[in-house]
């Protein structure tokens, strides 16, 4: 069959990608940015659209026309600067189902989630669940399956976090450490939908994928941690008030497009654990141990663990540098600007001075938002670079001086080749 992979690029869509092309199906993959994952998965035939764009029923009927089932990898945790929740999750889906109506139907199988909970008033949870009533009200054949917290030999979003807490030294702090969790294998969410699209699940069922038996979150990570390697160590339960400030900070790396799995809406739905509904339950086979052992973890897993928290870290440090590195100058314009009069007029020092000092502003507010970031750390080379072949043309002897003005940008430079090398996030 001829099969549309909405979000075909995400964590679950590529695995689905395979698992249905290996079942000798044609699929085609939409998604946002298909340059990278083109390269990778050659045998899709991709489409590069936004889904928030896609909110009328004439934007899918090309799509609907060349494919026979469309099933819907696609989502976000939380509206932000690259993600809107209703367009993408309640407006572009229900223009979906009318294309699809008006097509002569469709099969559509659709990942969705648990939507009732602590967690259901928000936007999240709140769109997803209207988008499968739609679903289910529209009269198209169609299976909803709501997955648990997934785990492959990939990471994406929670499962990259808690590798992150595994890797933490010494006591691991933990937020709802004793909240029950249940998971499920990427490859059995893969399985599942590959046997939706054979008919071999009954159009109109709701199904909840996990292992049987739930664990805790302390469980869970102390389950990677020997994943990875690690001695076990003790995990620390902290007061649900410490999650405030750090999904709060998360919530501001969202609006600037971070896609971070620390946001408030993240903790919400932890507070009370990730439990399926048992009436309503597709039980899969593999534990997380299980799931795991099918992947043995290299030194890549422990780096990638290690790195995914500090990453944050990298590019508030080069922030902070940056502006201060614009900010202190201007404090003193004339002392700064001497370095210069030996070889320009005192109004051509100052101007140069200012210039230099909100080129290195505009580049530590530039890092900080996602669009521009890979820009900015581009930009922070070639201007450390233009530092360094200046400053030691015009006055070498700063390369002697005891508080190395000079030397101490070398250590800039590495931090941000740093950041290039792990900013991707697929």
């Amino acid at each position: 069959m001829r099969v549309l992979i909405l979000g075909a690029s995400g964590f679950i869509g590529s695995e689905v990608a395979r698992r249905l092309a290996r079942d000798g199906h044609s699929v085609t993959g939409l998604a946002r940015s298909t340059s990278a994952v083109g390269r990778k998965l050659t045998f899709v035939k991709w489409v590069a659209a936004d889904l928030a764009q896609m909110t009328k029923n004439s934007d899918w009927v090309n799509l609907i026309s060349g494919n026979d089932v469309i099933v819907n990898c696609a989502g976000a945790l939380q509206d932000g600067l690259a993600d809107n929740l209703t367009a993408t999750q309640q407006d572009a889906t229900r223009a979906l189902y009318e294309a699809c109506q008006l097509a002569g139907g469709r099969l559509i199988v659709q990942i969705s989630a648990r939507t009732s909970g602590a967690a259901e008033h928000l936007p999240f949870l709140r769109t997803k669940k209207a988008a499968d009533e739609a679903l289910a009200a529209s009269g198209l054949p169609h299976v909803i399956l709501r997955p648990a917290i997934v785990l492959g030999r990939n990471a994406h979003g929670g499962s990259a976090l808690i590798r992150a807490l595994a890797s933490i030294p010494f006591s691991v702090p933990l937020v709802h450490a004793d909240s029950p969790v249940q998971t499920v294998s990427l490859e059995d969410v893969a399985n599942a939908v590959s046997r939706a699209v054979d008919g071999m699940i009954d159009a109109g069922s709701d199904l909840h994928l996990a292992a049987p038996q739930p664990v805790t979150l302390r469980e869970l990570v102390s389950i990677h941690r020997r994943w990875l390697g690690l001695p076990d160590t003790k995990a620390i339960s902290l007061p649900s008030i410490f999650a405030a400030p750090v999904s709060f900070l998360a919530d501001i790396a969202g609006r600037l497009g971070w896609r971070s799995p620390l946001r408030s809406t993240a903790i919400a739905v932890m507070s009370e654990g990730v439990i399926i509904d048992a009436e309503k339950s597709f039980i899969t086979l593999q534990t997380a141990e299980q799931t795991l052992a099918n992947y043995p973890s290299g030194v890549q897993d422990l780096w990638f663990a290690r790195l995914y928290l500090i990453k944050p870290l990298i590019f508030v440090c080069l922030s902070v540098f940056w502006l201060l590195s614009g900010i202190i100058p201007l404090l003193g314009v004339g002392v700064a600007a001497s370095h210069f009069l030996p070889f320009m007029s005192p109004i051509a020092a100052i101007s140069l001075t200012v210039a230099t000092c909100l080129l290195d502003m505009l580049l530590g507010i530039a890092v900080l938002i996602k669009p521009l970031s890979r820009a900015a750390l581009i930009g922070m080379l070639l201007v450390t670079a233009s530092y360094l072949v200046g400053g030691t043309l015009l006055e070498p002897s700063l390369w002697l001086d005891p508080l190395g003005p000079l030397v101490k940008v070398l250590p800039s430079i590495a931090l941000t080749v740093t950041g290039l090398a792990i900013f991707d996030e697929r």
